[in-house]
């Protein structure tokens, strides 16, 4: 499952402009000495041109090593250098408890490892910030390279309604897991199995966890993206308060067939530090459910607010007296 962090930084990447899907890569001879025939295979040859697009219908839907390791190296200049951009964007999705060492998963003794938390957080960025090349890379049942046809692995896809990714995965250290996603009636779920011990252990694990989540749970609506959720405290700025809007629209789950509500707090260390800027993350609306771990979304600033000056700090003072 490695490789879901080796496409979304391809996808990064493409939003950036910085890759193309038509471009093309050379199979270095090394390359494909060291990685012909390894584990799951597109079957790349020695010294031929490989479209990006072509490398990523590899990696997403057969899960080819070899194609994980020429993208690496034709978009990063080493595996290194690829690797380190993995990190990067784990870093920046929070993924507290992940950390790769190759763009393909290939067992490493540990150097390679990811939590359920962090898949999900991952599969989620995936889907909201690129869901044309989601849906262009992901759920495909088949793909054909040098007149071989492979077929994917994804235990759900074409089997549970609205079943449309996102990636499997084995080793012998892990296990047979999947990182998967399903929508239905305008409710997405994502889901990890890990550590089963057979891909039939994995196929039925994932249908039913995948038909629990919508049929055990209930979505509840609680803000449309951009809508107002609450203000916070500012402190040196040329204003007192700030708005917090959800950045996306913003739901919870309760349990089916009952009438429990959730309970909604914002979270922030306040008062916030003056400046900051519109559409910077500044707190968290806290979720709790009776009998579940509370969850915590991002809430941003609605408006820059810039130092404050002297007739600022002046009417800020007055307006704390009376306040």
């Amino acid at each position: 499952m490695t490789k879901a962090m080796t496409a979304y930084v391809a996808f990064e990447l493409i939003a950036q402009g910085k890759l193309d899907p038509a471009q093309t890569f050379i199979v270095r001879p090394e390359t494909w000495a060291a990685w012909h025939g390894k584990g799951t295979s597109m079957n790349l040859r020695s010294g031929e041109s490989v479209t990006l697009d072509a490398l990523l219908h590899g990696i997403t839907t057969v899960s080819a090593n070899d194609a994980a390791e020429v993208l690496a190296e034709g978009a990063a200049g080493s595996v290194a250098g690829w690797v380190a951009q993995m990190n990067a964007e784990a870093v920046h999705l929070h993924m507290a408890n992940s950390h790769f060492a190759t763009p393909n998963g290939w067992p490493d003794n540990g150097a390679t490892y990811v939590s359920a938390r962090d898949l999900v957080r991952l599969g989620d960025a995936i889907i909201t910030r690129h869901p044309d090349l989601y849906h262009r890379y992901f759920g495909q049942k088949q793909f054909t390279w040098n007149g071989v046809t492979q077929h994917n692995h994804d235990p759900t896809v074409g089997v549970i309604p609205g079943a449309d990714g996102i990636k499997t995965g084995h080793t012998n250290e892990a296990g047979y897991n999947f990182l998967g996603s399903a929508m239905r009636d305008g409710r997405r779920l994502i889901m990890v199995i890990g550590g089963a011990r057979s891909e039939e252990e994995r196929t039925a694990a994932s249908r039913a966890l995948l038909e629990w989540g919508f049929t055990a749970w209930r979505s509840q609506p609680l803000f449309a993206r951009g809508a107002l959720v609450g203000e916070a405290w500012v402190q040196g700025g040329d204003a007192r308060r700030v708005g917090l809007l959800a950045p996306r629209a913003i739901s919870t789950v309760l349990p089916s067939g009952t009438g429990k509500l959730a309970d909604l707090s914002i979270v922030y260390r306040g008062p916030l530090v003056a400046p900051l800027a519109k559409g910077a993350q500044v707190a968290e609306l806290e979720i709790r459910v009776d009998g579940l771990p509370p969850s915590r979304l991002p809430l941003v600033a609605a408006d820059s607010v810039g130092k404050a000056g002297p007739l600022d700090r002046l009417w800020n003072g007055l307006m704390g007296l009376f306040s």
